[in-house]
């Protein structure tokens, strides 16, 4: 089952890290936030790309499902993800309970 509304979800992006994950909590402005270590630089929007799909991979949604809806350039974003799996809160607290790596 999908659910109708986007669901908003905080991270804290580590951009050209040497190990790209997806999990950990970091206590950021939007609150608790899902830690996103990408191998892409902070360059030309790579790092944002890099970010939504690992994002979508993790959380094991389409791709096109996940946009950067505020952050654009900053480390602490706010994602939307449309079309979310009515499981989405299970597995969002599954990651932010992983250690970060």
């Amino acid at each position: 089952m999908v659910t109708d509304k986007p669901v908003t979800i905080p991270i804290r992006v580590k951009p050209g890290a040497s190990v790209a994950s997806v999990g950990g909590s970091y206590a950021g402005p939007y609150g608790d936030a899902l830690i996103v270590s990408v191998n892409a630089p902070a360059v030309d929007g790579r790092a944002n790309e890099a970010v939504l799909r690992a994002v979508a991979k993790a959380l094991v949604v389409r791709p096109t499902s996940v946009r950067v809806r505020l952050g654009t350039t900053a480390r602490n974003k706010l994602l939307e993800v449309s079309e979310a799996p009515a499981d989405l809160a299970e597995r969002l607290r599954q990651l932010l309970a992983t250690p970060h790596k």
